[in-house]
């Protein structure tokens, strides 16, 4: 098994595991870091809706509270390949740099990155 479909299966496990009974719309996430651990994370859905965190960040800040700081791919699963939002593609930028990304559903999985993603990303600069 490639590392793609090692991380979009354990994506799928963690898809199982969302708590979203606000949206139905569960999502997985499973990221790979350079010293080959993986990390998983599913959307956790709040009634008061900025609080909800998506499965993206909950695997990437996962590793991170884990001690790790290189990442080398990220695999999201939803019930029809919906890509990271808005939030997630800046964090995925800031935290993984340009990354493959599998995103897989409904029988499908499509590769990008994240450049492909956010091509004008915001960046901090201390000038």
């Amino acid at each position: 098994m490639n590392h793609q479909e090692m991380l979009i299966n354990r994506a799928r496990q963690a898809q199982s595991m969302a708590k979203a009974p606000y949206s139905h719309y569960q999502v997985g996430a499973a990221v790979l870091a350079e010293s080959g651990a993986v990390y998983a994370g599913c959307n956790i859905e709040s009634g008061a809706y900025s609080t909800t965190i998506c499965a993206e960040r909950v695997a990437i800040f996962t590793a991170i509270a884990n001690g790790e700081q290189g990442f080398t791919a990220l695999a999201v699963v939803t019930r029809d390949g919906g890509t990271p939002c808005g939030s997630c593609r800046q964090v995925i930028h800031e935290q993984c740099g340009d990354i493959p990304i599998y995103l897989s559903g409904n029988g499908e999985t499509v590769e990008t990155s994240t450049l492909e993603m956010l091509p004008n990303p915001f960046t901090f600069r201390d000038d």
